[in-house]
């Protein structure tokens, strides 16, 4: 079997919280991101942007999110906020991938919202390849406009997803897997 494939049937996402340094230092995450732009995509919109986050600024964003999630819901859990609260501390590194939507284009939402999401998959791709963890998060902050604001995403962009980076702290052991005999038919006339 081709190393490729057997990349692909061995990925798996490693937990942000039991992800920590060391995350892609600068060469290697451009190196990375290089390889994770070359996407399908319909009318070569390049619907896609990366924010990176990463020591301190993420640090600040992630605490910004956690005062957020509090003032949308002044009812939620001790132990929900100390989620929110931590949410950022544990991975050294999380990449934005914001989806930037053409209406003029031609091309439907959904194909450029995918084309973006091939972006953050070709990350965790990528990540893994390189024997680093990554998991890819949404959540409430992917879709509150004042998250939006906070990352000074414009009108036409959204949140695909955070993609959190670094290295797996403990072993990481893959969940089930459906079968594909349970997932493929066959089409006949």
């Amino acid at each position: 079997m081709s190393d490729a494939l057997s990349l692909l049937q061995q990925r798996h996402s490693a937990p942000s919280r039991q992800l920590g340094e060391p995350a892609p230092d600068t060469a290697t995450l451009h190196a990375l991101l290089e390889a994770a732009i070359r996407v399908p995509d319909h009318g070569k919109l390049v619907p896609f942007r990366l924010i990176e986050l990463r020591g301190e600024d993420k640090l600040k964003f992630g605490a910004q999110l956690a005062e957020r999630a509090i003032r949308r819901d002044p009812d939620l859990p001790e132990s929900k906020r100390e989620k929110e609260r931590l949410r950022y501390t544990f991975a050294p590194l999380v990449m934005v991938v914001v989806a930037r939507l053409n209406d003029d284009a031609g091309i439907p939402h959904i194909e450029q919202k995918l084309c973006a999401g091939n972006v953050a998959y070709n990350i965790l791709l990528g990540a893994y390849a390189l024997g680093f963890g990554a998991q890819w998060l949404t959540g409430w902050a992917a879709y509150d406009e004042d998250v939006a604001a906070l990352l000074k995403l414009t009108a036409n962009e959204c949140v695909i997803g955070f993609v959190h980076l670094g290295t797996p702290q403990t072993e990481i052991p893959d969940r089930d897997r459906p079968a594909l005999k349970d997932l493929l038919s066959s089409w006949k006339a």
